[in-house]
């Protein structure tokens, strides 16, 4: 699998770099991090390969995994990882968070969905907090999660958007399930699964239903200056297309093109979920969430996976997981249906 798995698209990284409203040296943590983004397509390429073949040549004698440990290192604002060890009693805000938000995500694919840790088999969770100086973007690297802490203006501190923390641990679980690559239409369906588990983890953070939730991804890392522009978040599962968000999308299928930013076209699954979840009402982990979750890692490994086959798998699940209830299949049906799939 080959993934680019930050939260922040490059793009709009650049846009920032070139924004004469904001200073120089803004200007220049936008560019940076933009730059650095390039560098590490590489190494994630070959962290999935090296899983993928792992997973399908090496025996496992894991027969029950403990649950997974959770660890945290300070990067002090170098770039070397994963940086220093920190205590769990640490008084860091920043590293708080990152341990309960953590644990958190590993207890809500346990308790949910069976599922221990990311691939199933107890990987410790790692992540590096404190990454460069301003550095504007969190990523999934292969083997653990990296925040940093904002320029402060506009975007904060990563790890105050606990949907980022789950968005980013969530490509960890499809790298240890479906494979899923980076482009193309497999791609929209890659990051559209971590938004799509970002915002169910949020939602069931805060025991919301479907109606109660917001459907907002990075709502609380949205700094001063991104509100002052009227941003109120990256992404709007319930309206992709929105002048609100930081990053909008395509709602539907016809507006695809093969090439396109994953974080772009998967706004297209990410509104079908929404429908789908919202019509069968509810808890969106209850009944929606398992269906997507069977459809991720149910299967053997599909690297370049189409819309449309995910689409219909989702709708075989919704008969053959809710027998007794056609109301189930009826709403993935017509989500699916409204945005072209």
């Amino acid at each position: 699998m080959s993934c680019q798995c930050f939260i922040i698209p490059t793009n709009v990284l650049e846009r920032f770099a070139k924004d004469k409203t904001l200073s120089q040296e803004q200007r220049k943590c936008f560019a940076d991090a933009a730059q650095f983004e390039k560098h590490w397509r590489q190494v994630r390429t070959a962290h999935g390969k090296l899983s993928a073949a792992a997973g399908a040549i090496l025996p496992s004698g894991i027969q029950v995994a403990a649950p997974p440990a959770v660890t945290v290192a300070d990067c002090n604002h170098g770039t070397t990882l994963p940086g220093t060890p920190v205590p769990a009693s640490t008084a860091d805000a920043t590293a708080k968070r990152t341990f309960v938000e953590t644990r958190a995500v590993a207890d809500f694919y346990q308790n949910v969905f069976g599922r221990n840790s990311v691939d199933n088999a107890g990987k410790t969770l790692m992540s590096s907090i404190h990454f460069s100086v301003k550095y504007n973007n969190a990523f999934w690297n292969g083997t653990q999660m990296t925040y940093g802490d904002g320029d402060g203006n506009i975007f904060i501190d990563f790890t105050k958007a606990n949907d980022v923390i789950g968005h980013e641990l969530t490509h960890g679980v499809t790298q240890f399930s479906a494979q899923l690559a980076y482009a193309n239409e497999a791609g929209g369906l890659n990051e559209s699964i971590s938004d799509v588990f970002g915002s169910m983890f949020r939602q069931w953070r805060a025991n919301q239903n479907v109606t109660q939730a917001d459907w907002l991804i990075g709502k609380e890392i949205m700094g001063p200056g991104a509100v002052a522009k009227g941003y109120t978040c990256l992404r709007d599962m319930a309206n992709p297309a929105a002048k609100h968000c930081l990053a909008p999308q395509p709602t539907n299928y016809s507006q695809y093109k093969n090439g396109m930013d994953p974080h772009y076209s998967s706004g297209i699954p990410n509104f079908a979920f929404y429908k789908a979840a919202k019509a069968i009402g509810g808890k969106s982990w209850e009944k929606a969430g398992k269906i997507w979750y069977a459809a991720l890692t149910d299967f053997a490994p599909r690297p370049n996976m189409k819309m449309k086959a995910f689409a219909n798998r989702t709708r075989t699940l919704a008969k053959t997981m809710f027998p007794g209830d056609p109301s189930v299949f009826a709403a993935v049906n017509s989500a699916w249906i409204a945005v072209g799939r």
